[in-house]
């Protein structure tokens, strides 16, 4: 069963539904919705062990680029102490447009027309979006019982059109970036606007491109994901189906 129902970042419904029916009447759960891996990522696991299925979500966070499939196969024997990122691609896009000139509601025209920010934008621009990937990310790669209003949140509304561009013409730039960092048996995690040096990898994603950094116990490792349309969010539900069937065999 495939899920990709709009995400309610506050219940995570009516995905956790969706999904918890599939794994009780023995299909494999496949989403692209955060909402269930912060609000109930335990209970859908445990489930789909007990049912003997999979509950896969590769799709969630940077759509297709395999990040939870990373972790444990990809990269055994490694400890996730942290990561940082820009996850979001609307507030990408705008703060991109703003700096070529567009007003801020002239951007996030542009950005609704290319397909990335809804209808409703409030949960990309004030930060919640992002919010529930640091929360998912942090939930299943490192293991914290982190809930959402534990990630510090602000989004990029506050940020004035002037002091986005002066300071891209001062050869620097903001960016809306998401950071974890593993402190004892904690995790700290957060989204904020940031003013970016440009020598600083995050600070040259543009348009709808995302980033991730992975900081692990014995190396670091980054991936971009260049400018993806609706097509890589299709792609990540289809690895998981892959992944899903193939362990029947």
């Amino acid at each position: 069963m495939f899920e990709s129902s709009s995400l309610d970042a506050q219940t995570g419904q009516p995905a956790t539904d969706h999904l918890r029916t599939a794994l009780v009447f023995g299909a494999h759960a496949i989403t692209a919705n955060k909402g269930p891996i912060v609000h109930a990522f335990q209970e859908l696991s445990k489930l789909a062990e007990e049912k003997k299925k999979k509950f896969l979500c590769e799709a969630t966070v940077m759509d297709g680029v395999p990040i939870f499939s990373l972790f444990p196969m990809g990269l055994p024997a490694t400890e996730l102490l942290g990561f940082s990122g820009v996850l979001n691609s609307t507030t990408n896009a705008v703060l991109t447009e703003i700096e070529k000139g567009r007003t801020f509601e002239d951007a996030l025209r542009r950005a609704q027309a290319l397909g990335v920010a809804e209808t409703d934008p409030t949960a990309d621009i004030d930060g919640w979006d992002a919010a529930v990937k640091v929360a998912a990310l942090a939930i299943v790669l490192m293991g914290a019982p982190i809930k959402l209003e534990q990630v510090r949140r602000s989004g990029i509304r506050e940020l004035s059109e002037e002091k986005i561009r002066s300071v891209r013409t001062a050869g620097m730039r903001y960016k809306l970036v998401c950071r974890a960092q593993r402190r004892g048996n904690s995790v700290d995690c957060s989204v904020q606007p940031e003013l970016l040096l440009a020598s600083d990898p995050l600070a040259n994603l543009d348009g709808t491109s995302s980033a991730i950094r992975l900081d692990m116990d014995i190396f670091s490792l980054s991936m971009v994901e260049h400018n993806p349309g609706v097509e890589a969010t299709g792609y990540g539900m289809l690895a998981d189906f892959l992944r899903a069937v193939t362990t029947e065999r």
